[in-house]
C-alpha cells in the first residue's frame, strides 16, 4: 500500500469531490450551476480554504482554523461556499491529527473546545453570509449573524464551540412552537452526537463500486432520503424540506419502510444496499424539479462533504482500487 496522503489533501479532494459529484438534486455540481452560485466558485473556495484546513491538521485550535478556513474560502470564492463543510471537516482534521478519527475520537475533539473557539466560529460569519434561522427570542444575543459582538454575552456565560452547537441541534419549542415540525440542525448534530451521518455514509462510499464522484451522489441521495435537510428547511419550511427528502426516497429501489410526518421513524437506517442500487440517471429528472423550484439541500452536501474525507482516510481511491477499505490509519 502507498504511503497516506497528508489529511489536509484529502478534506481539500473532499471538497472538490463533493461538488464534482452529480447529480445532486438542488447543489451546484459539475452539470449544474444555481442563480448566484457556480461551479468554478466551488473550486476556488476549496483552493482558498486550504490554508485553514492545513491548520486544524497541525493541530491548531479548532475555531480559530475554521475561521481562517472561512475567510479564505470567502476570499478566493468571493462568496460562501462550502461553510458547513469547512465546519466538519475541521473537527475531523483534528481527529485525525489526535490519532482517533472516531466517533469517540470526534467527541473528544468537540468536547475539548473552548470559549476561545466559540468566539472564533462567530467572527467567521463576518466572511461571508450564512443561510441560518432566526434564534427564539430569548436567545438573540447569541444570533450567530451578530459575529464579533457577541463575544462579551460568549465569555459572561462561559459557552464553549460546543456548547453553542449543542443549541442548536435541537429545535427550541420557543421557535418550533411546540409542533415538532421544524428541522433540527445537522450539522450541529454531528457535532454533539460522534459525526453518525458522516462514518455511515463513508460506509456507503466505501462498499460501493464505481468513480467516487458516482458514489458520492449515491450518498447524497442517501442521506437526504434519511432525514430532511437543515437549509432546505431554513428557506422553504419544515413542509417542503420533508416533501424534498420524500422525493429523494422515492427514487431509491426497494424502500418500503415506514416513516412518519418528520420525514424519518426514529429506527429507520438506511440500507446500504438501497443506496448503492440507486440510479443517477433516474435522479436527473429530481435534480431539474428541485432546480426549477430553488430547492437546495446544502445541509446534505456538507454531510456528504465530509463523508468524502473519512472514505479518503480510509482508503477511498480516484481509480475504484479500494480493495476492502480499511484503508490507512488516522
Amino acid at each position: 500500500m502507498s504511503p497516506p496522503h497528508a489529511p489536509a489533501d484529502d478534506a481539500t479532494l473532499a471538497l472538490l469531490l463533493e461538488v464534482a459529484g452529480t447529480p445532486k438534486p438542488g447543489n451546484v455540481d459539475r452539470r449544474r450551476d444555481l442563480a448566484d452560485l457556480r461551479f468554478e466558485s466551488f473550486l476556488g473556495g476549496a483552493v482558498g480554504a486550504r490554508e485553514g484546513l492545513e491548520r486544524a491538521a497541525r493541530g491548531a485550535a479548532v475555531g480559530h482554523a475554521f475561521e481562517r478556513a472561512v475567510a479564505g474560502m470567502a476570499g478566493r470564492a468571493g462568496t460562501n461556499t462550502q461553510f458547513g463543510c469547512l465546519l466538519l471537516l475541521v473537527p475531523l482534521l483534528r481527529a485525525t491529527r489526535n490519532g482517533d478519527l472516531s466517533p469517540d475520537g470526534l467527541d473528544r475533539v468537540a468536547r475539548e473546545t473552548t470559549v476561545d473557539d466559540a468566539v472564533a466560529f462567530y467572527r467567521a460569519f463576518e466572511h461571508v453570509d450564512v443561510a441560518v434561522g432566526d434564534p427564539p427570542e430569548d436567545a438573540e444575543t447569541l444570533d450567530v449573524r451578530r459575529g464579533a459582538d457577541a463575544e462579551p454575552v460568549l465569555r459572561e456565560r462561559g459557552l464553549t464551540l460546543r456548547d453553542v452547537m449543542a443549541a442548536s441541534a435541537t429545535v427550541d419549542e420557543a421557535v418550533d412552537g411546540g409542533t415538532g415540525d421544524r428541522v433540527p440542525d445537522r450539522n450541529s448534530q454531528e457535532w454533539v452526537e460522534g459525526f453518525p451521518r458522516t462514518f455511515r455514509a463513508a460506509e456507503w462510499i466505501l462498499a460501493d463500486e464505481g468513480p467516487l464522484t458516482d458514489r458520492a451522489a449515491r450518498a447524497f441521495l442517501g442521506l437526504l432520503a434519511a432525514e430532511p435537510d437543515t437549509l432546505v428547511e431554513t428557506a422553504h419550511g419544515p413542509e417542503v424540506a420533508r416533501e424534498a427528502s420524500a422525493a429523494a426516497r422515492a427514487i431509491v429501489p426497494g424502500l418500503d419502510h415506514d416513516v412518519d410526518d418528520a420525514g424519518v421513524d426514529a429506527d429507520f437506517i438506511l440500507d446500504a444496499d438501497a443506496v448503492h442500487a440507486i440510479d443517477l440517471d433516474a435522479a436527473e429528472e429530481l435534480a431539474s424539479s428541485f432546480h426549477d423550484r430553488g430547492i437546495n439541500p446544502g445541509t446534505t452536501a456538507d454531510l456528504t462533504c465530509a463523508a468524502l474525507y473519512v472514505a479518503l482516510r480510509r482508503g477511498a481511491s480516484l481509480d475504484g482500487s479500494d480493495g476492502d477499505g480499511s484503508g490507512v490509519d488516522p
